[in-house]
């Protein structure tokens, strides 16, 4: 199946080396192109892409309230770009429903392996940046962790590889399952610790030291 995807930038050469690499690739589309927010919105609108990479700073809106615009009313998938690794930026994205934030400087085979993962409904968490994330998300996570005794030991490896930034695909590979039914254990996993997403997964097993 082939995966399109919308990319919007102001800078018209970084939208054209990225679409390059993406041509570069069987399984990927651009099916179009934005150079500010707003463009970005009605082109997600229109075209209802797998996946729309917008860069943070874009004018008429940025990345940000378009990422949140587009969460919010269509089914497509968001990365956020940028070349500032700022707290606040990667917070916000995420806060409102981006599916991972890049830095601008990955090398092209990260970008089109992050756009894939993103497709398959997977968030991007770096591992380097939960701690980080732990300290802002701390108002959204129960402080105590007693729900936690209500998992299985399946449920526990999973809620580990999760934190460990695994994508499904990878952790079926690793506890040699189905890909299926580790979706299935990531749903009960999220219902039991009261969690809204995999975002605060990672940062739940962080946050309660259920990772080293």
């Amino acid at each position: 199946m082939t995966i399109t995807v919308l990319l919007a930038d102001d800078h018209a050469m970084f939208r054209s080396g990225l679409r390059a690499v993406l041509d570069t690739q069987p399984d990927l589309t651009c099916v179009a192109e934005a150079g500010d927010g707003a463009a970005a919105v009605e082109q997600v609108r229109l075209h209802r892409p797998d996946v729309a990479v917008l860069d943070v700073r874009m004018p008429k809106m940025d990345g940000l309230a378009a990422t949140e615009a587009i969460v919010a009313n269509t089914p497509t998938k968001v990365l956020v770009l940028t070349t500032y690794d700022h707290d606040e930026y990667l917070y916000r994205a995420l806060r409102v429903g981006a599916s991972g934030f890049l830095l601008k400087s990955l090398p092209p085979e990260e970008m089109v392996s992050a756009i894939k993962v993103a497709a398959r409904g997977d968030a991007l968490i770096d591992p380097s940046v939960t701690r980080r994330l732990a300290a802002r998300f701390t108002d959204s996570i129960r402080p105590t962790d007693p729900s936690q005794e209500r998992l299985t030991s399946r449920e526990r490896e999973v809620l580990l590889l999760v934190a460990e930034a695994l994508s499904n695909a990878e952790i079926a590979e690793r506890l040699t399952i189905g890909e299926e039914t580790v979706k299935t254990h990531v749903s009960r996993v999220l219902a039991k610790l009261d969690l809204r997403d995999r975002v605060h997964a990672v940062v739940y097993a962080h946050r309660h030291g259920l990772v080293p």
